[in-house]
Parts: structure tokens; C-alpha cells; sequence
């Protein structure tokens, strides 16, 4: 019994500090979260104007990659400008002129912390991060008394969450 009484109490100390720890990097996360979910919008961003010069005679698969543009098509050429809805590149020049909507700053920081993959400098703290919102699952289950009303009623909800989880993955 006492090892018992001992476990739970680690794992409820342990979820209390850690939770406090991890408050600024959820917040960051459910902030960033949200607006990937808007990413195909335009919703925050703010419109750049671009004019730069680059390599000349690039064709329009090679355009489009120096741009950073997804889907990128160019809808007509006029002698020696390819124009594309978000600007023009000249091919004998080099010079390209568009636009291109990108979140503020402090926005785009964050989204890239939310999408690094594991060759950026971010990945463990990620990493950290989903074994630490794992750890708070498993933990979550110690926080009650399993005798009690509450931790069936938990239990119940959990498994609706899971339920309904995998059912909108396959959807």
C-alpha cells in the first residue's frame, strides 16, 4: 500500500511542477496551433512587397522554388516576363517583383517552433515536450482516487476523447 501511496504521490507532484514548467511552451503551442490550423488564409497575415534579383532563365519549377512560392504557376509569358499571380520574374534580367503574405514576426516564430522537424536547432525541446504532455496522460490517472466518483467519471471521458479522436482520423 505504501508503494502505492508513494507512486501517487510522485506522480502528482511530479504533473504539478512539470504542468507549471510547461505553462509557456503549451500557451506557445495552442497559440501557434490554431493559426496553422488557418494557414491556407490569409488570416493575420500582413502583405510584403518583394523585389529582388536572381538567377536568370530558371524555369517555372525552378522559379517557384527560389521563391518559396507553393503552388506556383506562371499564368502568362510577354517576351521576357513571366507573370504569376503574385508578381513577375524577367528572365533576362533576373529581377523578380511580387508579393507574398506572411504573419508578423513574433507569429511566424512561432508556427516554425510548432513544425520543426528533427534536423532544427528546436527539436528537443519538442521532443521534451511531447514526452512531457505523454507523461501528463499517464500521469493524469493518478491525480484521483480510483475508488472515487470523479475517476470514473474521468476514465469515462477519457475514453470518449480517445474514441472520438481516432474517429476523426478517419474521417
Amino acid at each position: 500500500m505504501d508503494k502505492i501511496k508513494d507512486t501517487r504521490s510522485f506522480m502528482r507532484v511530479t504533473h504539478r511542477y512539470l504542468g507549471f514548467f510547461l505553462a509557456g511552451i503549451m500557451a506557445i503551442y495552442a497559440i501557434s496551433g490554431v493559426l496553422l490550423i488557418y494557414r491556407d488564409t490569409d488570416f493575420l497575415k500582413k502583405e510584403n512587397k518583394i523585389d529582388k534579383k536572381i538567377a536568370i532563365n530558371l524555369s517555372e519549377k525552378e522559379l517557384g522554388k527560389e521563391l518559396k512560392i507553393k503552388n506556383f504557376e506562371v499564368e502568362k509569358k510577354e517576351g521576357d516576363v513571366l507573370k504569376f499571380k503574385q508578381g513577375t520574374y524577367n528572365t533576362s534580367t533576373g529581377q523578380a517583383k511580387y508579393t507574398k503574405k506572411e504573419l508578423p514576426f513574433v507569429l511566424d516564430k512561432m508556427t516554425k517552433l510548432h513544425k520543426s522537424q528533427s534536423k532544427d536547432t528546436l527539436s528537443p525541446l519538442n521532443a521534451f515536450f511531447g514526452v512531457s504532455l505523454f507523461f501528463f496522460v499517464i500521469s493524469s490517472f493518478w491525480m484521483f482516487n480510483p475508488k472515487t466518483k470523479a475517476f470514473k467519471r474521468g476514465i469515462k471521458f477519457a475514453i470518449a476523447g480517445l474514441v472520438i479522436s481516432v474517429v476523426l482520423l478517419f474521417i
